[in-house]
């Protein structure tokens, strides 16, 4: 859990301080349209909207943003978007998922493969590192919200399989089918979480030096620079020295 909170923050930090934020409006932007074409246009009737909602909220995309990529999904406006999630290998043999949305899946499987191959890495099969995750729901809370033993309970009353609390907030995981139930059941008790979303988890990380790591999390910023790429997820643990040189 370490590596993975550890590395979480690193990117987080990192997408606050460097993303171009019409960049960033615009992948939530795209998710948000897709999930509304998916599923009802209504946050509260359909997950994965609401996920997409509420990340936006998170990154102060304004209202009118939202409303209006809702909007586009109702009235059958805007591209198709085709989801799509690749898997491969980073320096050090890191495993690494990328999730894209895409309206030309010849011209992302081109860039996504060119980045992987300058880092010194390699893109492989679909499924040859998924195996290495779990694909969960993860609900966060700020550790004021409610005591861990409180929020222990009310997760597991929901129907969570796992809950993680430290000093800087609450983590709850759930499956992917219960997902949508669970959140609803806390945010109800708690209020609105910070962040509801789909996401691999890694079973275990792999430890690397700060030259790799830092080759890693190159890798990691390139393929977040391209416009279809939605989410990078890794299993990979580096240095506290290392997180304060990149995060300068």
């Amino acid at each position: 859990m370490a590596g993975h909170s550890q590395f979480k923050n690193i990117m987080h930090r990192k997408g606050r301080k460097d993303a171009v934020r019409s960049k960033v409006f615009g992948k939530l932007a795209r998710e948000i349209t897709v999930a509304a074409k998916l599923g009802l246009p209504d946050p509260d009737m359909n997950p994965r909207l609401r996920a997409a909602v509420l990340a936006a909220r998170a990154e102060n995309m304004p209202k009118d943003n939202i409303d209006r990529a809702i909007k586009k999904a109702s009235g059958g406006e805007g591209e198709n978007y085709e989801e799509i999630r690749y898997e491969g290998y980073g320096p050090a043999g890191v495993a690494v998922i990328v999730e894209v949305l895409t309206d030309n899946r010849n011209r992302t499987a081109g860039e996504v493969r060119a980045t992987f191959t300058k880092s010194g890495g390699n893109l492989a099969e679909t499924g040859a590192v998924a195996f290495m995750f779990d694909h969960v729901g993860v609900i966060e809370y700020a550790s004021a919200a409610a005591s861990s033993d409180a929020m222990f309970e009310a997760a597991l009353e929901a129907g969570a399989d796992d809950v993680v609390s430290n000093e800087s907030g609450h983590e709850i995981y759930a499956a992917p089918d219960k997902f949508g139930s669970v959140a609803k059941a806390l945010e109800q008790k708690f209020g609105e979480p910070r962040k509801a979303s789909l996401v691999w988890r890694p079973q275990n990380t792999v430890a690397v030096d700060d030259e790799q790591g830092e080759k890693v999390l190159k890798l990691i910023e390139s393929l977040n620079d391209s416009d279809d790429v939605q989410n990078v997820y890794a299993n990979f643990e580096v240095s506290d020295a290392l997180v304060e040189k990149m995060s300068a």
